[in-house]
């Protein structure tokens, strides 16, 4: 920092550091009103920054900067509440400090502090406001309560009237510890670091050289030294009267420092060696006498990690170096582990001065992290870096074969096994190595870890890799890489397109990408854009037909091929007209106007497929009824024609034909009567008084419609597309005329009719046409209508429109069909249908109420909640064990055989399951699927449970024979099981006392000394399997065995026989379970015997 002169007036500079962390410290800059702070940022420009304000400023070494102050002011340092405070006060008298930081660190140190000093004369404090003054009398009154009225510290001198306020001094008393302290600053945070104060001390005065150096507040990592200014001898250049004093020179000062330490490298305890020297306008004066301390003593640097000195599969030996113990002997090392939890939680295993330790009864292949610390007397180092430490385990079998499972264009997914009979607890890294086939450059790795696949990117298309895992073996097998397929090649039409379809053909890829084409793709395009394309093949044959064409457009057909190693790049598109075809049928022409008697004005509407070409002209004929041949009366390119010489009261017929430049359409036929003014029949002398006609749809079945005086008639409700017949007779006074000849009327075609009933498919029917049910057919999704064609009113049905209320409405084909499909489960839709013809759209259908199936279930969650060594019990879901009545949900639980496929266990709504019947130490697979009315939901996941080894069978009693003062206990024997030994553990218990056990081995009779005469014995014995890779399993133990005290007799009984006293020395022996279970059915079947005599006497007789 720097302090322009312009900045300062009467008030001062505060300037605050706030400590973040031991490396970084937040200097604010305080700026009182009416002054200005000018800073110079690293650009090299000035900014003024006016008060009030706090200018805040990083300190990125951890240290206050230095601040260069003007003539006439002196910076002082103080620290209130955790909080230095650099202050910018006016100077009176030549007063310094410094103070000095050990580092820690491998860079130097370089302490150099300088200073102008001010010319005389100026006052002391000639412009202090009230805040200065504040802080002067604060700093006076900490001052007496340290040092004394008077008297300072450490030989110091009092100090004058017109001295400057010295800095305050902390209390000397217990030094912080070194461990607290990191490069000059406090490594636990701002709060609690260590802010040495500065000495102010007044030596004297030596003429022409530095005054001399001392050393104030010392400590583990810093001290504090201070010193003053060199005067000048009195009498030297002393002014005359009226002349003005010279001006008072600048010194600046040069602290060297000498020290035991090597390279920057600061130690604690540590002999040090200081010396001050002045200069002055490039002159250097004498320096000081040195001045000499000894640093404080503190606890140890943190330690380096522990290393793996040696280890086996259940012990580890470690091993580590002293750090440096700063001046106090290290006494004991702390060692800590997380007892391969994994949790970050440290227990101690070790306190002691050893610098290794052995650690056994560890788990194989295990990881262990471990942590150390030093201790002194001054206290407790840091713990080093945690550091993890693996146990052994043992060297792997070679893995299987990789096997390829998927290739790309360029990548290629290998996956390996796991060695056979390897423990699932060890960790195994794989190493995958690759060749390229011609690099030269052999096996290289290209994988490294747990992981049992891996995708190897970035390859070369077309080449042959040869993969290898290992562990500590290689196993080798080549792998053929296949890649993307080269596009097929001459695409063409074959033969003439047809107005509605056209053959296209390819011949095979030159490049298949070293695999079989597995099928080929082609696309249409309707018109030039190309911005739509519709799939029209699918399949592996190398030509297909694309029909459904309009006739007379442009269309583009391109081809793509799909194999193993992906799809291949499209073809060019190929361009293909359809040739157009004749127009199609006219609609019939209608009579314009009134028709007159002896001409009628024709008009018509072009037809609605002019047959991919416009229609160039058009041809009316006229024909009489009855007669096949007729006569062309028009022919052009208008819509209307009037024909002309017609006899009134005849009905016509005309036939209209279109034509463009690939032929005329079919004729369609339209019999108009002409009315006008008909001529009245011959009266025969007597006035026709009414008219009689008949109408009717046969000839011979002809009904009475009109009876009048009128010579026309207009029928209604008439039928499209229909003959109809009639004839008129006349009737006079004299009676009824004959009929007259019966003419032929055909009604025009119209639009269809509307369809009656709409239904669903039912399951049978989507079944019979597989080519029109969709690939993902799905009754949550999709719907399945039919419908009856309706009458087509003499024109025939091209297409239907099913109109879904919301949603666009869907165009079908003339088909009596169709699935909806992309439609939102468990939903109910109105739908019409609609039948259009080429006279345009006949009316809807009644609305029908159609719902879709909700979505199947999902697959719940498979769990083995109970295992034995035959048996496995399975959960999921988190219903009952037992189903309801009313459970719609069914699950359907299936199991893996040994040929790989899945065979069903059990199908019904309950929640559990126990598959028995299994082998011991064994993994089976097993999936679940969930289904309802909706359907059957997608299997699981496949779930993997291991069936745990079986214990050993339960022993039978041991038998028991006392021997003198010992016995002999001895047991069956039973066989190894799956070729893991059994040995025997044999319990005993003494009186009331608890079973101890006495023997474990392979064994099978135990001999057990020192019997006690007045003791009762219980035996039982036990079955142990010792498993190669896993813990021991206990079998149940057998029954309890009695081993009596022998009998002694009495020496009154003296009576008694040889033979007696021997049976009475012999030993009593217990029943066995077998004799004693004999023994209970003897007793109740002579009580029942009992019973049955006492019924029939007593109650019967």
């Amino acid at each position: 920092l720097k302090i322009c002169p312009d900045m300062l007036s009467t008030n001062n500079i505060k300037v605050t550091a706030i400590h973040l962390s031991c490396f970084l410290q937040v200097i604010l800059v305080q700026v009182n009103p009416g002054e200005a702070f000018t800073i110079q940022r690293d650009d090299g420009q000035f900014q003024c920054i006016t008060g009030p304000a706090q200018v805040p400023m990083m300190s990125p070494n951890g240290s206050v900067p230095q601040i260069y102050v003007p003539p006439g002011y002196v910076q002082q340092i103080i620290e209130e509440n955790g909080v230095r405070r650099v202050l910018v006060l006016p100077q009176t008298e030549d007063l310094f400090f410094l103070f000095v930081f050990f580092s820690d660190s491998k860079a130097s140190y370089c302490t150099e502090f300088s200073y102008t000093h001010p010319p005389h004369g100026r006052a002391a404090f000639a412009h202090r406001d009230e805040r200065a003054s504040k802080t002067y009398e604060r700093l006076q009154k900490k001052l007496k309560e340290r040092h004394g009225v008077g008297g300072g510290g450490g030989g110091g001198l009092a100090l004058s009237k017109d001295s400057p306020p010295p800095s305050p001094q902390k209390s000397r008393g217990t030094p912080p510890s070194g461990g607290d302290l990191q490069n000059g600053l406090g490594g636990k945070g701002a709060d609690e670091q260590a802010q040495p104060s500065t000495a102010v001390t007044a030596l004297g005065k030596s003429p022409g050289r530095g005054k001399d150096t001392e050393s104030g507040d010392i400590q583990a990592r810093g001290a504090s030294l201070s010193w003053v200014a060199p005067s000048q001898p009195e009498g030297d250049d002393e002014p005359k009267e009226g002349e003005e004093g010279p001006a008072e020179p600048s010194f600046t000062y040069e602290v060297s420092v000498s020290y035991s330490g090597k390279d920057g490298k600061y130690k604690m305890y540590v002999l040090c060696v200081f010396r001050v020297q002045a200069m002055c306008n490039c002159l250097q004066g004498v320096p000081s006498e040195p001045v000499s301390f000894t640093t404080l003593s503190c606890e140890p640097d943190g330690p380096s990690p522990p290393r793996k000195a040696s280890g086996t599969k259940s012990s580890l030996v470690l091993q580590w170096k002293a750090p440096c113990d700063n001046g106090s002997k290290i006494q004991n090392y702390i060692l800590q582990w997380d007892e391969g939890k994994g949790t970050g939680a440290f227990e101690q295993c070790y306190y002691g001065p050893q610098k290794q330790y052995r650690l056994t009864k560890l788990s194989t292949a295990s990881r262990y992290y471990f942590r150390l610390a030093a201790k002194n007397d001054m206290g407790v180092s840091e713990f080093s870096d945690v550091v993890h430490i693996m146990t052994s385990c043992s060297v792997p079998a070679p893995p299987l074969s990789p096997e390829l499972i998927q290739s790309g264009v360029t990548w290629l997914c290998v996956r390996w096994h796991r060695p056979a009979g390897s423990p699932k607890e060890d960790e195994i890294s794989y190493v995958l190595e690759m060749e390229e086939e011609g690099s030269g450059y052999g096996f290289q790795a290209s994988y490294d870890g747990d992981e049992l696949s891996h995708t190897v990117r970035n390859l070369h298309r077309s080449t042959t890799y040869r993969f290898r895992v290992r562990t500590h073996k290689h196993t080798l097998i080549p792998i053929f890489r296949t890649i993307q397929p080269g596009c097929p090649c001459r695409l063409a039409v074959k033969g003439k397109p047809h107005p509605t379809s056209f053959r296209l053909t390819w011949d095979p890829p030159k490049d298949n990408g070293g695999s079989d084409v597995a099928k080929y793709v082609a696309e249409l395009s309707e018109g030039l854009s190309g911005s739509s394309w519709n799939q029209v093949y699918n399949g592996s044959a190398m030509e297909c037909v694309c029909g459904g064409l309009s006739p007379g457009c442009s269309y583009q057909a391109r081809v793509h091929c799909i194999s193993a190693g992906g799809e291949s790049q499209l073809t060019e598109p190929l361009q293909v007209q359809t040739p157009p075809v004749p127009p199609g049928p006219c609609q019939p022409p209608r009579v314009v106007g009134k028709p007159k008697a002896r001409e009628v004005r024709l008009r018509w509407a072009p037809p609605l497929v002019d047959g991919g070409s416009a229609v160039s002209s058009y041809s009316v004929e006229m024909f009489a009824p009855q007669v096949d041949e007729g006569w062309e009366v028009y022919q052009g390119s208008e819509l209307d024609c009037t024909v002309g010489s017609l006899l009134p009261g005849r009905t016509y017929g005309f036939r209209l034909r279109a034509a463009n430049k690939a032929g005329v359409s079919r004729r369609i036929l339209s019999l108009l009567p002409v009315f006008g003014p008909c001529c009245a029949p011959p009266c025969n002398g007597a006035a026709v008084s009414e008219y009689r006609l008949e109408w009717g749809a046969a000839e011979g079945s002809m009904q009475m419609c009109y009876t009048g005086a009128a010579l026309s008639h207009e029928m209604r409700g008439l039928l499209p597309a229909t003959n109809y017949f009639c004839r008129v007779q006349a009737v006079n006074v004299a009676g009824v005329g004959p009929f007259s000849d019966a003419v032929l009327c055909q009604t025009p075609c119209s639009v269809p009719a509307p369809v009656s009933s709409v239904h669903t498919l039912r399951e049978g029917e989507d079944e019979e046409d597989e080519e029109a049910r969709p690939l993902l057919y799905s009754s949550s999704t999709c719907l399945g209508l039919r419908w009856e064609a309706p009458c087509d009113h003499g024109s025939e049905i091209m297409s239907y429109l099913i109109d879904l209320g919301e949603r666009q409405p869907i165009l079908t084909g003339p088909v009596t069909k169709y699935i909806i499909q992309n439609l939102h489960p468990d939903t109910t839709y109105r739908i019409r249908i609609q039948a259009l013809n080429s006279l345009g759209a006949g009316p809807f259908s009644h609305t029908f109420k159609l719902k879709t199936k909700p979505l199947p279930p999902l697959p719940p969650r498979l769990e083995c909640t109970a295992s034995s060594h035959q048996t496995l019990r399975l959960k999921w879901g988190d219903g009952p064990a037992k189903a309801q009545p009313t459970d719609s949900l069914q699950y359907h639980l299936q199991m893996e055989d040994k040929n790989g496929r899945f065979i069903s266990l059990y199908k019904g709504p309950c929640h559990t399951h126990k598959v028995q019947r299994l082998n011991e130490s064994t993994s089976y697979a097993f999936r679940i699927q969930a289904f309802n009315e909706a359907g059957e939901g997608p299997f699981s996941t496949v779930y993997t449970f291991t069936t745990p080894r079986s214990p050993p069978a339960p022993l039978k009693a041991p038998r028991v024979e006392r021997v003198d003062e010992s016995c002999e206990v001895s047991w069956e024997t039973l066989p190894p099981m799956k070729g893991d030994p059994v040995i025997y553990c044999l319990q005993s218990m003494q009186g009331n006392s608890e079973f101890k056990q006495i023997y474990k081995g392979s064994a099978t009779s135990y001999q057990l000394p020192n019997l006690s005469s007045f003791t009762e014995y219980r035996f039982r014995v036990c079955a142990i399997r010792q498993c190669q890779d896993a813990p021991e399993i206990i079998g149940p133990y057998s029954s309890t065995v009695i081993l009596l005290p022998p009998r002694v007799d009495t020496p009154g009984v003296s009576g008694a026989t040889g033979s007696k006293a021997a049976e009475a020395q012999k030993p009593n022996r217990s029943l066995t379970d077998e004799q004693f279970s004999f023994l209970i059915i003897a007793l109740l079947a002579v009580t029942s015997i009992l019973i049955a005599v006492a019924i029939q006497y007593f109650v019967i007789e």
